[in-house]
């Protein structure tokens, strides 16, 4: 007599069982008042970041952010 097979396919790539693992596990959703309190603080920071900064500071933070940019654009 053969033994019993599960009808359930498993997946045989190991990162397609993780997925399936993690989207199970994760069901459930988000709280909806946790992901409201992060975005109001996520709202704020940019703006009260800003004002703690000088003029000169957030100068200097945006032109090393436009190097940054500018040096990927030149690598591709």
């Amino acid at each position: 007599m053969m033994p019993k097979r599960s009808s359930k396919k498993s997946p045989q790539d190991v990162n397609v069982l993780a997925a399936s693992i993690v989207e199970e596990a994760t069901k459930a959703g988000k709280d909806p008042l946790a992901v409201e309190l992060g975005r109001r603080g996520g709202l704020k920071g940019g703006r009260a970041r800003a004002v703690k900064l000088s003029q000169e500071r957030r100068s200097e933070i945006a032109k090393r952010a436009a190097e940054a940019r500018w040096s990927r654009l030149r690598r591709s």
